[in-house]
Formats: structure tokens, sequence, C-alpha cells
């Protein structure tokens, strides 16, 4: 049984179905939940010493943050469709009540920060979408939380992969912090499935093997990545998407390619 896999399960009372943090992923920064709610169901939080992306993955909510409101957070149906999530940035130690208007999927991302930057909700003109790759290593990806946007620790991005397609790939790593080569990012993967009933493959490895799985994830499991090399494949019929979120000492996402499979980028460019 893989060690970096996390299984949904069913909705605690607040709506929870999913949690990673850094005391059980034993690694010090990304924090992941992913929360479900009904029409009019409130979500209560707040995170001492962290700050906080909630993204809403589908659906459409009211987000309270302190004393702002954010009224019709987000709105499309499924994670599938081409327009941008719903996404509020709250700083460290804020108190949040997301409010359901219909069935909400609501991602929850955090990272240490301090209490430095306003509450804001993210406007999806500057959630900029690129595609990324050729041919059946062709993906899309939307950058919700970027680097060039204000956070003091998070990094939050989505991506489609179509049928048939490979993803995070050629395989990339960014766990070592060298200078303008490669930044230490932790990094969590929230997996969706269309149809739902679909598979996908993740491995995560390192140079010297001594991490090396190879995950088949299900719609709606978490891939924990702690570090190594972590591509994605999805078989044919069955599109892919994920949240990633990550974090580490230094807020930049400089990865390094595997040396061996290098020369697909080469080739791509």
């Amino acid at each position: 049984m893989s060690t970096l896999r996390v299984r949904p399960h069913a909705p605690d009372c607040d709506g929870s179905v999913l949690q990673v943090t850094p005391d059980s992923a034993g690694w010090k920064y990304v924090g992941f939940q992913l929360v479900r709610l009904s029409q009019g169901q409130r979500f209560h939080g707040n995170h001492p010493g962290r700050e906080t992306c909630l993204v809403i993955v589908a659906g459409k909510a009211q987000v309270h943050a302190g004393a702002q409101q954010f009224s019709e957070v987000g709105g499309r149906a499924s994670p599938f469709e081409d327009c941008a999530p719903g996404a509020v940035y709250l700083p460290a130690g804020m108190d949040f009540t997301v409010v359901a208007d219909g069935d909400v999927e609501l991602a929850i991302c955090t990272a240490p920060g301090s209490i430095g930057l306003p509450a804001r909700q993210i406007d999806a003109t500057r959630m900029s979408r690129e595609i990324r790759g050729s041919g059946t290593n062709t993906r899309y990806v939307r950058n919700i939380l970027p680097q060039t946007e204000a956070a003091d620790s998070l990094l939050v991005v989505e991506v489609i992969t179509p049928a048939g397609h490979w993803s995070s790939y050629p395989p990339h790593k960014h766990d070592t912090a060298q200078q303008g080569q490669e930044t230490a990012l932790e990094e969590t993967y929230y997996h969706r499935l269309q149809p739902s009933q679909g598979f996908a493959f993740q491995r995560v490895y390192t140079d010297d093997r001594t991490l090396d799985e190879t995950i088949a994830v299900e719609d709606g499991d978490v891939v924990m990545v702690p570090r190594g090399y972590h591509p994605v494949g999805t078989p044919h019929g069955y599109q892919l998407y994920y949240l990633n979120v990550m974090a580490g000492p230094h807020r930049q996402w400089i990865f390094r390619n595997d040396p061996a499979h290098d020369w697909i980028a080469r080739r791509q460019d």
C-alpha cells in the first residue's frame, strides 16, 4: 500500500472528506483539505500562523473573511469546465466562513504565512491559462496563485490532462535548494477523473530510488510529493484534473527534469 496516497472518506459533520497536514504528511509546509458542502451548509475555519487559499473547485459560495464578504465566488459546475475556479486568499490567522450556494467542492490550501497581506478574492482574469507540451504531452494549466501574485508561501495551480496524455512530464522534481537552478517545494496533487470511475497513474521517485512508488489514483485521491520526480499519466477514455498546492522555504517554482528523460523537453522546444 502506498504511503503517499490519501483517499477520501464519507463527509464529516463539517463536510470534510480528506485532510493532509504537515504532521500527517511528515513535512513542514503544505496543508490541504477537501470539503463537500450542500445548499446552505457552512464551513468555518482559521489557521493560525498559516495563510490560506480557498479554491471553489466546483459550485458557488459566499466567503466571509474577517469583516469582509465575497459573494458568488465560483460558479462552474465541474472542474472540467474551461473556466476559472473561484478563489479567495486569506492571511494567516484570519477567521473565515464558506456558505454553499448549492453543492460545493471546496479545497483549502494552506502554508506558513504572516498577517501582512490583506484578504482578497482572486479575479479570474488574473488566473492565467496556458497550454504546455505537445502531442500526447499536451495539458492545460490555470495559474490560480502563481509566484507573480502576492502571497507568503503558497503556490496553487490546476491542470487538465486529456485522455491518453501525460502530465508533469518529462518527470521533474523540485526538492533541492540550488540558487537559480532548483527550489525545494513540497507538493500535493488532488485528482479528479471524468468519467469518475476512471483511474490514472502517478509515479514518485528519486534518483537513488530510495523513494519509488507507482500509484493508481482514483477520483478524489490526493498524492503527496515530499521529494522526487512525479509524472502523471491518464488512460484512454478518462480526462484527468488535478489541483496542485506547493510551498517551501523560497516561493519560486524552479524545477529540474530527470536527466534520463530531459531529451523529451529539448525535442519539444
